[in-house]
């Protein structure tokens, strides 16, 4: 068969091929050079999602003629100095955008450089190159892209639909305005509701953006992040465990300034989340890692999606350890849109609504506050007098609010036979309550239904889940036990073999101490298989052969063998679990108190081990607006 070289119109289709997938990847080119070129406005217009119309505008340094000329051809480019690939400090590099882009569609564009008299415009469709000639615009560059993929009209049956291109364009548009907060961003066209994300000022440009597109709602719940190591420096927000949500949509990774979507970020991310969230919800993030260009390679993908980092271990270690100081340094801290939904869900209640009758759900009572119908006497709604218990330990059971003295601790020192305090315990009493509510998660005043806590701050009222608090409580200090001494092991007496792919064998092999650290000693066995002797007793009767093959598949993919110590978390999280307060359990004063002292000191106390919120705080201002007080 005929060696044969392939014409340039073809050659350009092909490049079209890996870096034209759809309208929204046109859009990320030319937003990017607009924002290689300095621009403090970018406006994207755009109809049937990108099919028929994409015109991005900029107020940036614009093209002279011969420079626009050169533009439309492949391999041209301002942005890499000294022929050096490995040196990349701009988001567009190599010189494939518009030339591809003018091979599949009908483009035009309009330039005018800022020493320039007046612009120049040229058009090419479907490869073929028109003259530039004069035009007139202001400074800046417009570039207009009609009838996507008209050249190759089979590649338009693998788009979908007009709104589902659409949403993809305004995705990415999003993506690279959370990183650059000082450009002005505007969205517009026949297909969309028009967008705008005004140029951020202030000290924080990067929180106001985030405000603008993510909300308010994720600033209020986010944490700074802010960590350098050896060079590499990652700042950002992390949103708090209990601010998730259903997909991985809203997790933005940034490197040195590129909007990328890496598999090692996302692996990092998973691991420093994964004792504090359930395995079906994602975090919220806004990630920016900064690091010298030699150290990171971003021509791996054609689209630039993907990069390769020249010590990954270094990035990941860095993503995992700042998020988990993040969380610790959080402390209890819990997501404030648990009380928004909380409050939705009483303020849905109609006026006069009493609930089906069941002993599960009062009537009147904890929980309800609507109270008795109108007409009706409060003795005569379905009042359940053990849906709210307060801190009297004297108290018969089934005892009404009204029938017995509410003293916290009767009996006890301090108290007299009735439950009334002493004199002396009068005296003090006041100075110790008042300082208790001034403490984070206040003073306990009642349990409810024996499973949660009720306790009142300064400036609002907690309800804490006693199960969820105190598993974490627990599953922390198990954690901590682990961490402070080697995981216990069992010897086997007689070595599994796991036969293996050579090079997984020698994976394996090679992180052989770090896997000891968590408990499993195994060896290289001959070139295609490793002897286990002695696996992590916590684990117990194991499926080992299963383990290790699915060690070996992480350690190819993410050069990192965290499966194992998730299994160890997870079993002291069951432990935790099954050996914390159970719901139903009714809780003394002090124990009450302590639990909440505790949650106070704890880290991350203000999510469960299963990603649930701990506790919700309602702010008094709140529950006044609930009752017409305000």
């Amino acid at each position: 068969m005929q060696v044969r070289q392939l014409g340039e119109q073809v050659i350009n289709q092909i490049a079209a091929g890996e870096v034209i997938e759809r309208p929204a990847s046109v859009i990320k080119e030319l937003v990017e050079n607009a924002v290689d070129a300095g621009a403090s406005n970018i406006e994207i217009v755009t109809a049937a999602g990108g099919k028929t119309l994409m015109r991005v505008a900029d107020d940036g340094e614009g093209m002279r003629r011969d420079d626009l000329i050169l533009a439309i051809r492949r391999h041209c480019t301002s942005k890499i100095s000294d022929d050096d690939l490995f040196d990349i400090r701009t988001l567009g590099f190599r010189g494939e955008a518009l030339p591809s882009i003018g091979s599949v569609a009908r483009l035009a564009i309009q330039t005018r450089h800022r020493d320039e008299d007046h612009a120049w415009a040229i058009a090419v469709e479907g490869g073929r190159e028109q003259q530039a000639i004069p035009a007139a615009r202001t400074r800046g560059t417009q570039v207009e892209v009609r009838d996507l993929f008209f050249a190759t009209p089979a590649r338009l049956k693998f788009l979908k639909s007009d709104r589902a291109e659409a949403a993809a364009i305004t995705e990415i548009v999003k993506r690279i305005a959370l990183a650059y907060p000082r450009i002005g961003f505007s969205l517009s066209g026949a297909d969309r509701q028009p967008q705008s994300w005004p140029a951020a000022r202030g000290d924080e440009p990067h929180l106001a953006r985030i405000a603008q597109i993510l909300g308010q709602d994720f600033v209020d719940n986010a944490m700074d992040i802010d960590a350098e190591r050896e060079g590499v420096r990652l700042t950002g927000f992390a949103g708090l465990p209990t601010h998730h949500r259903g997909n991985a949509q809203n997790q933005f990774f940034y490197v040195n300034g590129r909007p990328v979507k890496d598999k090692l970020l996302l692996s990092g991310l998973r691991g420093a989340y994964a004792d504090v969230l359930a395995r079906d919800r994602h975090p919220v993030v806004v990630l920016f890692l900064d690091l010298d260009p030699v150290q990171v390679d971003v021509n791996v993908h054609p689209a630039k999606a993907d990069v390769r980092f020249r010590d990954s271990q270094l990035v990941r270690g860095l993503l995992v350890g700042s998020i988990k100081h993040a969380l610790v340094r959080a402390g209890h801290r819990s997501s404030t849109s648990n009380a928004a939904v909380a409050l939705d869900a009483l303020r849905a209640q109609p006026p006069g609504y009493r609930g089906p009758a069941s002993a599960g759900n009062p009537v009147y009572g904890a929980g309800n506050t609507a109270g008795p119908a109108y007409g009706q006497t409060a003795g005569a709604a379905h009042w359940d007098p053990q849906a709210f218990r307060p801190l009297d330990a004297a108290a018969a059971p089934g005892a009404g609010m009204a029938e017995q003295p509410q003293a916290p601790f009767a009996g006890s020192a301090g108290f007299d036979a009735f439950g009334a305090p002493s004199a002396d315990a009068r005296a003090h009493e006041v100075p110790v309550e008042i300082e208790k509510t001034r403490l984070p998660l206040g003073a306990a005043r009642a349990q409810v239904h024996e499973t949660y806590i009720i306790a009142q701050t300064g400036d609002g009222v907690v309800i804490v889940d006693q199960h969820a608090a105190h598993e974490r409580l627990v599953y922390e200090r198990l954690k901590e036990a682990l961490a402070k001494k080697e995981v216990a092991r069992q010897i086997l007496l007689i070595p599994e073999i796991v036969e293996l792919p050579e090079e997984d064998a020698a994976r394996l092999a090679e992180r052989s101490e770090d896997l000891e650290k968590v408990g499993l000693c195994l060896e290289a066995f001959g070139p295609g298989a490793v002897a286990v002797r002695e696996t992590p007793a916590m684990l117990g009767d194991m499926d080992i052969q299963g383990m290790v093959r699915n060690l070996a598949d992480e350690l190819a993919e993410w050069d990192t063998a965290e499966g194992l110590k998730e299994k160890l978390d997870h079993v002291a999280a069951t432990m935790a679990c099954h050996g914390s307060v159970r719901a139903g359990r009714r809780m003394r004063p002090e124990e009450m108190d302590a639990l909440l002292r505790d949650m106070e000191a704890t880290p991350l106390s203000g999510q469960c081990n299963h990603g649930r919120p701990t506790w919700v705080e309602l702010k008094l201002t709140d529950i006044e607006k609930l009752f017409g007080r305000k």
